[in-house]
């Protein structure tokens, strides 16, 4: 899918197996439009994946580029039911000659030859050709006739043309209600929208787009024996819920109800592309879990020289996790050197702000003071900011009495006394602040 020779590229005629028909057919006359064209090449992390670039680029030479095909919004042709009618592909132009090693966004120019009287394009197909996937960002039109500047905005991944069982489509950037979609756009809506949903079977790959649900059928491992097995959540009586995101991975061996798993530091589980964590949120991911594994390896080490490995002897065994390490400079120059360093993921390893390495950083609430987690005020904060902080009610009588039953929980009434709070009420008294519906007690 999507081989065509240069005099077949040259004349707008390579469509890949797609069963549209294009303006050109027709005999009409046209008018160039100049596009610019916003995307991102396949990166690994935050380099560009230099390998698949070089393989795009013997792909380009070989007649096997990206193409773009607009869409009318107001004319559809008659003769593919109604679809709106598609002007000739209009191809990147000059990939080869970008050459960005880190990686970043470029822009291409694109120029389409349209003709006036279809009116305006409401939508685009596009066609990666090339070996790799690429993130396209956004289309914008120059001077459409009649119209002025048409924008897309797409940011969506487009694999190699063959992954998909459909022409990529997107549409302007301009919404419609259901009832409102022009109608020559209204079947390319359609099957944006059967895309997405999918077709609820078959296990889901990289490039599919599909945005399915399932029930929890894979808690358990079966195939390591009964007592591994696990009930299935969702879509009984006993568990109508939850739901997951379906990935359509294949049954276990031993029970046909249960999905298999991934070995337990894969990544490679289906999330919609689009979804994925970006180049910078997964350099962050990945550099979080290296220090991690770093910050959990020493106090291990110390632990197999310990008498009680798995306990925390003292307060000073807690505080000594964030104590030593390597303490990195954050200095100006530090700070200017580590602007130079181009990787989200190298970055946050040479933090620049006196974080240890190797050691996890300290909490905010003993940074200043190591004691400072014993006092009543911290104690009242972590109350009210809590997981919990509907539990803190009205105090409305003094000592104050629990609702619950003596016999089975035994005497919950409070040993606080008047003289230990009015010491610290400002000269108040117990008494009087009791109608003040501010004085609050957990």
């Amino acid at each position: 899918m999507g081989n065509c020779s240069s005099g077949e590229k040259a004349e707008g005629m390579c469509f890949g197996s797609s069963p549209h028909k294009s303006l050109h057919r027709y005999g009409r006359t046209s008018k160039k439009i100049k596009g610019t064209v916003v995307l991102m090449k396949k990166n690994a992390l935050d380099w560009t994946d230099l390998g698949a670039s070089f393989v795009d680029r013997v792909y380009e030479l070989l007649g096997r580029g990206v193409s773009l095909q607009l869409i009318s919004s107001l004319r559809g042709d008659q003769a593919n039911g109604n679809r709106g009618t598609l002007g000739k592909p209009a191809y990147l132009e000059n990939w080869n000659a970008k050459i960005s090693v880190m990686d970043g966004d470029d822009s291409f120019n694109v120029t389409f030859d349209w003709d006036e009287s279809v009116g305006i394009p409401g939508a685009f197909l596009i066609r990666n050709h090339h070996h790799s996937q690429l993130y396209l960002k956004t289309v914008t039109l120059e001077d459409v006739p009649g119209h002025g500047p048409v924008h897309f905005v797409c940011s969506s991944w487009v694999y190699p043309a063959h992954r998909y069982k459909h022409d990529r489509v997107f549409f302007a950037n301009k919404t419609y209600l259901p009832s409102d979609t022009p109608e020559p756009l209204r079947y390319y809506r359609e099957q944006e929208l059967n895309d997405l949903r999918g077709t609820g079977s078959g296990m889901l790959k990289e490039w599919d787009r599909v945005y399915d649900y399932a029930y929890y059928n894979n808690l358990g491992l079966p195939d390591k024996g009964p007592e591994y097995r696990r009930p299935v959540l969702g879509g009984s009586e006993q568990y109508p819920y939850p739901r997951r995101g379906r990935t359509g991975r294949p049954p276990t061996k031993s029970d046909p109800n249960t999905e298999s798993r991934l070995p337990l530091l894969s990544l490679d589980f289906y999330v919609p592309s689009d979804e994925r964590f970006d180049k910078v949120k997964m350099s962050d991911f990945l550099a979080y879990a290296l220090k991690s594994v770093g910050q959990l390896l020493l106090p291990e080490i110390a632990s197999i020289f310990d008498k009680t490995p798995n306990e925390f002897d003292t307060f000073q065994d807690v505080l000594n996790l964030y104590k030593g390490g390597i303490r990195l400079p954050n200095g100006i120059n530090h700070k200017e050197i580590r602007a130079c360093i181009p990787g989200e993921f190298l970055k946050e390893l040479a933090r620049s702000d006196g974080e240890r390495f190797l050691k996890y950083p300290k909490p905010d609430v003993i940074k200043a003071d190591e004691s400072a987690w014993r006092t009543d005020e911290e104690f009242a904060r972590e109350m009210v900011a809590g997981v919990n902080p509907v539990v803190i009610r009205c105090l409305q009588e003094f000592p104050p009495a629990s609702k619950l039953d003596p016999m089975a929980y035994g005497n919950q009434t409070s040993l606080m006394t008047r003289e230990q709070l009015e010491k610290n009420m400002n000269g108040l008294i117990v008494d009087q602040v009791l109608s003040y519906t501010e004085f609050v007690s957990p």
